[in-house]
């Protein structure tokens, strides 16, 4: 499926399994209507604090149902479950020498992401080691109903002068996905949104008619 060069398309975080209010079964339910209900470009997979056996068996479920999807399913900080479950790539919270290396290590085979950088010369920093992607935000800390009105700068400010794309963390309500529009960043990423909504589906669905809606008028102007 093509779009508009200004239609940002969706990334879904996926939280922990050990995180409060979650267990691999729901994750896996809400995982597997998120992916039916409308575009998602990837997927990543917070391992948080659980353990490395548990994780990987729930792992190589939703890695399964993501690429079945048409979805590149990215791991967190974990590359060697990353391996061992077929992930498409991990997406590396680290520092510059833990980025460094899985750039080193893994491209091209594997997509290698990055993110949590709070100013501009460290996000310049980070890329110049050349990662796949650049996300704004920190992986599971979209707890307001808006994004982080400093992730929104850096995300515009990158967005326009920089190749590697960006991803966007929205906050926990669709409510500023026009803000989140409007930085031009090629992604945007929901988490919270969908796994503490009673209808994760209608979320999905909902964000990407959004972002339809927005494009075309963009494109109109």
């Amino acid at each position: 499926m093509k779009f508009p060069a200004n239609r940002p398309r969706l990334v879904l975080v996926v939280p922990s399994p050990s995180s409060e209010g979650h267990t691999a079964d729901t994750l896996l339910a809400t995982l597997d209507k998120a992916l039916t209900a409308g575009d998602i470009a990837s997927v990543i997979l917070d391992n948080g604090k659980t353990d490395e056996a548990s994780f990987q068996a729930f792992a190589t479920l939703a890695v399964g149902k993501i690429q079945a999807a048409g979805a590149a399913a990215i791991i967190l900080n974990d590359t060697r479950t990353a391996g061992r479950v077929g992930a498409d790539g991990v997406h590396i919270e680290g520092s510059l020498a833990d980025i460094a290396d899985a750039v080193e290590r893994y491209t091209p085979r594997m997509i290698v992401g990055t993110g949590n950088v709070k100013e501009r010369h460290t996000a310049l920093e980070v890329g110049e080691l050349q990662p796949d992607y650049m996300f704004f935000g920190k992986i599971g800390a979209d707890t307001k109903p808006e994004a982080h009105p400093r992730n929104l700068s850096l995300a515009e400010w990158w967005a326009a002068m920089v190749e590697i794309p960006a991803i966007l963390q929205a906050g926990a309500k669709l409510d500023d996905l026009a803000a989140c529009f409007a930085t031009q960043a090629e992604f945007i990423a929901l988490g919270t949104a969908v796994f503490s909504a009673e209808d994760p589906a209608q979320v999905i669905a909902d964000a990407n008619r959004q972002l339809d809606e927005m494009s075309a008028a963009e494109t109109e102007e």
